[in-house]
């Protein structure tokens, strides 16, 4: 059987996925969440001049050449508290107190700081003074924040398929957006397959083990933006299999992904069951760990199988169907983001394209690389102690001390 690489099993996998159904939600609750439009301005950030800092609203020219030791002293007209409204119009040597966000009064183009003034009194309650000492020149517009300065009504502030962070939903806000359209999260049915699996809860037995990849892969599920059903785990026989596989429907599963039972052993019935009902093969994919992958469809619901062990299946997920929860969401970037670290120390590979768990520390300015310790497909320790996946490229034999590689932060 044919090696495939990681690109081609991974665009023969995104090749099955697009996004899922739109969904319009409070702005609040939109977080984390993929845009399904772009989002337009419907008004000018700030939506009027305002003052940046405390202090007075003045003409910049009034307060020309101004210092401590030759101050200029203007009238105080108006006290103007943040959303208030001023119908004042400051004339020649009026100023007028201000407050942070209050809008600047008609004929004012600057705000001098209460710091750089006569005034110190801030207690709360404490009345405007009745003119004030200036003690240092401003320029036009000086803390002044212009309206429009930010954003203009009109502009595109964010872009379709971008992932809604805090302060994006904050933007929306200032907007006035109270609701958004955003794609569904994706429903992923999970279920591991194995007589030999018990549950985290129960005592060893000879020959069991317990289950740790559903924990882990639910884990992975949600931390990729879609929710996990839990099927359980499937015994190794077709009915116990069938019996799992037959529940995705009913919950309008997007995709169905297993951990184990996907390889050409005796006892592995998952691809039986799936063929009874749909199609699956089985791919060598030219990469460390991970080699065996299991891709299909049951019930017309796309299928992806991991290997068993928890390493394996941790790069796999990473590998393919972190991407493909990415297409279903709607999200513009399907994967994690790489870096660059430099290697502390030499590492061999066999060849094909191999995912290493490494730690990252910053050194002058670059990222270091160093190995966790044993790379084996089911040390799980390593991973635990792991912030990164180091990409080593198909070909690759050695890389030595020094070089950069790219890595996944994880």
């Amino acid at each position: 059987m044919n090696l495939l690489s990681v690109r081609e099993a991974r665009e023969r996998i995104l090749s099955h996925f697009q996004s899922v159904t739109i969904q319009t939600l409070p702005a609040v609750e939109s977080l984390n969440r993929a845009l399904a439009q772009d989002v337009i301005a419907l008004d000018n950030l700030p939506h009027f001049d305002n003052s940046s800092m405390d202090g007075f609203a003045i003409r910049a020219v009034d307060a020309a050449e101004a210092t401590p030791a030759s101050p200029r002293t203007l009238r105080v007209v108006a006290d103007i508290p943040a959303g208030s409204t001023p119908t004042i119009s400051l004339a020649t040597g009026e100023a007028a107190r201000i407050m942070t966000g209050a809008p600047i009064p008609r004929g004012a183009d600057a705000v001098i700081p209460v710091e750089d003034t006569d005034f110190q009194d801030r207690a709360a309650g404490t009345p405007p003074p009745s003119d004030v000492k200036l003690f240092k020149s401003v320029d036009h517009h000086e803390n002044v924040r212009q309206r429009g300065a930010d954003v203009r009504a009109g502009d595109t502030v964010l872009r379709q398929g971008r992932k809604l962070k805090p302060q994006d939903v904050a933007l929306l806000a200032s907007l006035g957006y109270s609701s958004v359209d955003v794609f569904r999260k994706p429903r992923v049915a999970l279920f591991s397959s194995g007589d030999e699996l018990l549950d985290a809860s129960q005592p060893l037995e000879p020959g069991k083990i317990r289950d740790s990849n559903s924990h882990m892969l639910s884990g992975l599920i949600e931390s990729a933006g879609a929710e996990v059903e839990k099927l359980g785990t499937a015994k190794d026989n077709f009915e116990s299999v069938k019996a799992a596989l037959d529940k995705t429907s009913a919950l309008k599963a997007d995709l169905i992904l297993s951990s184990a039972g996907v390889s050409v052993g005796a006892f592995d019935y998952v691809k039986s069951v799936i063929e009874s009902n749909g199609k699956m093969d089985f791919w060598r994919v030219n990469m460390r760990p991970g080699k065996p992958l299991a891709f299909g469809e049951y019930n017309a619901i796309p299928f992806i199988g991991l290997p068993g062990n928890p390493v394996s299946a941790f790069v796999g997920f990473e590998v393919f169907v972190r991407a493909a929860l990415g297409r279903l969401a709607g999200l513009s970037s399907e994967s994690r983001l790489p870096v660059r670290a430099r290697c502390e120390e030499e590492i061999n590979s066999d060849g094909r394209e191999s995912y290493l768990r490494a730690s990252l520390r910053e050194e002058n300015g670059s990222l270091v690389a160093r190995l966790t310790g044993h790379q084996g497909s089911g040390n799980i320790l390593s991973l635990v102690q792991a912030d990164a996946l180091l990409i080593i490229p198909a070909g690759v034999k050695c890389v030595p001390a020094g070089q950069e590689v790219e890595a996944w932060l994880i």
